[in-house]
């Protein structure tokens, strides 16, 4: 195996992630759906964008009712996907790009389908899952000679594996301790399909309801805990390789054993309001409990990102404190939540959102097509799990790849076979790579010259100090004491004094001017939508 899978943990500092849903990214053998070898066909092209890992929602064999979170086999790829083969070569491959694989490790649950829940719903003594003798609110009927209840860890054909409760009841037997056989087995399972797969190259995992393990957990001690002892085993037997959760609050998950966790639409005491105050504009998925707040990317400019710098030095501060190390990352989207580019906001404004994404001190975390603004396409059909209520439907942020009119040999093959997965946003206009790969002045060529600044330029590394000067319109920040970003998602005009801005070289501009002050600071004047970083230390 190529080496540069295994020092990820050195690097997520430096690291840009790009996120692949694979039915719907690149289908090489043209049945339709995505596929790893369509995948290994474009590293040529994720190598010219300057990712370094990918992340791959989960490819393991499932009946796909939630869309592969309903794994029915830990071990093996799912034949839609693939082979384990093809996923060995895919990591040697990427390797030799120097980019790592990250796979999507679904931990706190299984399908319904899985051998260890069938063997669970005909044996009375087996305690893998969370099971009770009588009805409990929430759980759902057994359908083995077992009978009884289960409880499901998010829809009810994913049964909720037993890591024990944090507070467990003598009246309430289904409230197994946290050292009993069945959560034992678990943790130790979960070691093994971790290891199976770091032997055919895998660098890491992202980790799916990361926070789900222990039950009835106040404070998510004794879960922490659970990975805590999975990231000592790692250190001590897989060194390099990572785990990222899905928890949504990296001010607690971090300290747990992560090494990184997203901000996310959901998570912490207040769901996921520090990310959802940067992008969420009330198109696409939304939850109705979330309320009307105002996004800071948005060309009203009625929003401010205090909230979501607040969030991140909290999170900062505890990783710091800390001593493990880690990183808080930044997505631009996910496959649960609405793109960028929704509603009325356009590609076009979205550059402002990838320019912070890619300059503060955080894991830039690109989702696939948003490098091209693909859109939220509302109206896509429900599929796989797809909706979750009547105003959250994830679907249209999965839409296929929009690779256009590819010439064979320019950044891999020719155009592969438009996945069928899900329809392709019908707009005539809709952005493709091929189109962007010949405008110099694209979003895509953007992206791809803020990854390069990102790894170029060591002010913007995770640990980089960070001075925040405005959150309003415009956003203004310095990192590492001289280099200056200026953003304005707003539509109209914003100005902001900067000491040096006058003498300081442009890196990134756009709808930028910089006038001499008058006997006071330099004025950095941007237009609606306009960006800059500057670097004062030419100055």
């Amino acid at each position: 195996m190529i080496s540069t899978a295994v020092d990820l943990a050195a690097r997520l500092g430096r690291t840009v992630l790009y996120q692949i849903y694979p039915q719907s990214f690149a289908d090489a053998n043209g049945d339709g759906i995505g596929d790893l070898a369509g995948i290994a066909g474009r590293l040529d092209y994720l190598a010219w964008l300057g990712v370094d890992a990918i992340w791959l929602s989960p490819c393991f064999v499932s009946p796909f009712a939630d869309a592969g979170y309903d794994v029915a086999d830990f071990l093996t790829v799912a034949p839609r996907y693939g082979t384990n083969d093809d996923m060995a070569r895919l990591t040697e491959e990427a390797g030799r790009r120097g980019i790592s694989v990250l796979l999507d490790l679904v931990a706190g649950h299984t399908s319904d389908q899985h051998p260890w829940f069938r063997a669970a719903a005909d044996d009375p003594d087996d305690d893998r899952f969370v099971w009770s003798d009588v009805p409990v609110d929430g759980f759902q009927p057994g359908r083995g000679a077992r009978g009884g209840y289960y409880r499901p860890n998010f829809f009810p054909v994913q049964p909720a594996l037993n890591y024990g409760y944090a507070r467990p009841d003598p009246a309430e037997p289904w409230r197994s301790p946290v050292n009993a056989p069945g959560p034992v087995a678990n943790r130790a399972a979960l070691r093994e399909i971790m290891a199976h797969w770091f032997g055919l190259g895998v660098a890491g995992f992202r980790v799916d309801m990361a926070s789900s393990l222990v039950k009835d957990d106040p404070g998510h001690v004794e879960t922490g805990r659970v990975w805590r002892e999975m990231r000592a085993w790692l250190d001590r037997e897989w060194p390099g390789r990572v785990i990222v959760s899905e928890w949504g609050d990296p001010r607690v998950s971090v300290p747990a054993g992560f090494h990184a966790d997203f901000f996310l639409q959901f998570g912490g005491d207040d769901d996921g309001l520090p990310l959802r105050s940067l992008w969420n504009n009330g198109a696409g998925t939304v939850n109705l409990s979330w309320g009307e707040v105002p996004a800071w990317a948005d060309a009203r400019a009625r929003g401010d990102a205090a909230t979501f710098v607040r969030a991140w030095r909290q999170a900062a501060d505890a990783i710091a404190a800390d001593g493990r190390g880690g990183v808080v990352g930044l997505p631009t989207s996910n496959h649960d939540f609405t793109r960028l580019v929704a509603g009325a906001r356009d590609a076009e404004q979205a550059r402002v959102a990838h320019v912070l994404t890619m300059t503060w001190p955080a894991m830039p975390s690109v989702y696939y097509g948003d490098e091209i603004g693909m859109r939220y396409v509302p109206g896509t059909p429900t599929l796989e799990g797809s909706r979750l209520s009547p105003t959250y439907d994830r679907s249209g942020s999965r839409t296929p790849m929009q690779w256009g009119d590819l010439v064979p040999g320019m950044l891999g093959p020719g155009s592969p076979a438009i996945s069928t997965y899900l329809p392709q946003d019908p707009d005539p206009d809709r952005p493709t790579v091929a189109a962007q790969l010949a405008d110099e002045g694209s979003l895509l060529h953007l992206v791809r010259e803020l990854i390069a600044l990102r790894h170029g330029d060591r002010r913007l590394d995770v640990a980089a100090p960070v001075d925040v000067l405005a959150t309003g319109y415009p956003l203004a920040y310095l990192r590492g004491g001289t280099l200056a970003v200026v953003l304005n998602p707003g539509g109209a005009g914003v100005r902001l004094p900067l000491d040096g801005a006058a003498r300081a070289r442009a890196l990134v501009t756009r709808g930028c001017r910089v006038s001499t002050g008058d006997g006071g600071p330099d004025v950095v004047h941007l237009a609606g939508h306009g960006y800059a970083v500057l670097d004062l230390a030419s100055a």
